[in-house]
C-alpha cells in the first residue's frame, strides 16, 4: 500500500528547533521525525512513500534523495500551507489505489497494521486510528461520534460540547474517495481547508469509516517539550497516561 506523509509545515512551536531546518528534520532520540515515520509505515507494508513537503523542502529532499530502505520516494510539493485537506489534494496525481495517511510530526508506537488490516477487508472506505482523552480534554482534539459497530458518523474539529472523548490520532487509511471530499471543503475560519471537514464529507455521502482503538502511544511533537516527552517514552521513563499533543492539524503550520 503507498503511503502519504505530510511533511510541508514550518514547525513555528517547535522554534528554536526548527531554526536552520524543517520540522521533519528535527531529532528525536537522534532520529529525524520524518525517519521514525518512514520505519513504523516500512513495518505494515508501504511500498512507496508519497512525501508532501513545502517549507525548507529542499533539506529533505536533499536528506533523503528517491529512496528509503530500497522504497521509492515521491515528492509533492505544497507551495502554500493551506491545511491538511490541502496538502492531502498535492498527492492525488501520485496515488493509484487505497492508501495510508501519517503526519509527520508524530512519533508512533502503537498498532497502525490493525488499520491497514482492516481496510484490507474492503468493507469500510477510510480507517482511523483513534484514542480515549479525559472528557475535559477533548475539546481540544478533532473529536469523533460512533456508532455501535464501531463506525465514525461525526467528525468535529475542536468542539466546545464533545459528544465523545474519542479523538482522532495522526495515522489514516483512506481510497482514493477522500480527493473529491478534499475538493469540495471549503476554507474554514483560519483560512485552512481542514481534514475534518472532508471526512464529514465522505461521512455525509453514506461511506464507512471504521475506528480502529489505539493501543500503545503516540507523541505529536509540536513544541520542543513534546520531544523532551517522546524521548522519554522511547526510553520507558514516562507516565504511560500520556497523550499526544491536542493540535494534530500543525502540520500546515
Amino acid at each position: 500500500m503507498q503511503a502519504v506523509v505530510l511533511a510541508a509545515g514550518k514547525g513555528t512551536r517547535l522554534q528554536p528547533l526548527t531554526d536552520d531546518k524543517p520540522k521533519a528534520l528535527v531529532e528525536v532520540d537522534g532520529t529525524p521525525l520524518i525517519e521514525d515515520v518512514f520505519d513504523n509505515l516500512l513495518e505494515i507494508g508501504a511500498t512507496e512513500f508519497i512525501v508532501v513537503v513545502g517549507y525548507q523542502k529542499e533539506q529533505i529532499i536533499e536528506h533523503y534523495g528517491d529512496e528509503y530502505e530500497g522504497v521509492p520516494i515521491t515528492y509533492a510539493h505544497q507551495r502554500e500551507q493551506l491545511g491538511l485537506a490541502h496538502a492531502i489534494l498535492q498527492t492525488e496525481p501520485y496515488i493509484d489505489d487505497d492508501f495510508m495517511l501519517m503526519l509527520g510530526d508524530n512519533i508512533f508506537r502503537a498498532n497502525l497494521g490493525d488499520v491497514v488490516n482492516r481496510q484490507r477487508e474492503d468493507r469500510a472506505d477510510a480507517a482511523f486510528l483513534v484514542e480515549e482523552v479525559p472528557y475535559e480534554e477533548a475539546s481540544r482534539y478533532g473529536v469523533l461520534d460512533t456508532n455501535e459497530y464501531g463506525e465514525i458518523v461525526e467528525v468535529m474539529e475542536k468542539p466546545d460540547d464533545p459528544p465523545s472523548n474519542l479523538v482522532m490520532t495522526g495515522f489514516y487509511t483512506f481510497t482514493p474517495a477522500i480527493f473529491h471530499a478534499c475538493h469540495l471543503v471549503q476554507p474554514s475560519d483560519r483560512g485552512e481547508y481542514e481534514l475534518p471537514d472532508a471526512i464529514d464529507l465522505l461521512i455525509q455521502s453514506g461511506r464507512t469509516i471504521d475506528a480502529i482503538r489505539m493501543d500503545g502511544w503516540r507523541v505529536d511533537v509540536g513544541y520542543p517539550e513534546d520531544r523532551d516527552k517522546a524521548e522519554a517514552r522511547l526510553s520507558g521513563n514516562s507516565d504511560p497516561e500520556q497523550h499526544g499533543d491536542e493540535d494534530e492539524s500543525n502540520d500546515g503550520e
